[in-house]
């Protein structure tokens, strides 16, 4: 299985230890970064990862920032992308069976590497159980909001936020 993997500065040592263990179950990994431990805006790592997911580059996606919260709603922002945050192994494996989530997020910070290796093999291991309900559930989901079409594959989509967050205008 291809898995896109994607974190914010806070946890690139945690999202390089899923990426070995990912390597080591046999799994492809596309690291989408961040690769050191510079401060840097999460949500460009959110829509990489979501990217990879909605055009197929990947089967699943996995994000992780200090929380989750970030960068799951990042991911979850971009069309063809149901992002899921979970704490534990069942809320990861129920947003596969019950909502096809395609890609899920935690916090690096919040999870422990065991606990986050077992929500991962969890959600991966999860087939949807489509049902009519599932179904309709689903469309209301993805209808909710449609994204900005100057988005999808726009490398310069966060030139501005990068400008400022440069500048100190963002702070953890």
């Amino acid at each position: 299985m291809r898995i896109a993997i994607g974190n914010d500065h806070i946890v690139t040592d945690v999202k390089q230890k899923l990426s070995d263990f990912l390597k080591a179950e046999g799994h492809e990994v596309i690291d989408e970064g961040t690769y050191d431990f510079t401060r840097t805006h999460y949500p460009i790592y959110g829509k990489k990862v979501a990217e990879d997911v909605a055009e197929g580059h990947a089967d699943l996606g996995v994000v992780l920032c200090g929380t989750g919260i970030g960068i799951s709603t990042a991911a979850d922002k971009n069309e063809g992308v149901r992002a899921a945050m979970a704490n534990d192994v069942t809320s990861a494996k129920y947003a596969k069976e019950y909502l096809n989530a395609n890609v899920l997020g935690f916090g690096g910070a919040t999870v422990g590497e065991h606990l986050a290796e077992d929500m991962i093999k969890a959600f991966m291991a999860a087939e949807y159980k489509e049902t009519p309900e599932n179904a309709k559930i689903i469309e209301k989901i993805n209808n909710i909001a449609k994204p900005d079409p100057d988005q999808k594959d726009n490398p310069h989509f966060f030139d501005e936020e990068l400008e400022k967050w440069n500048e100190g205008y963002y702070h953890d």
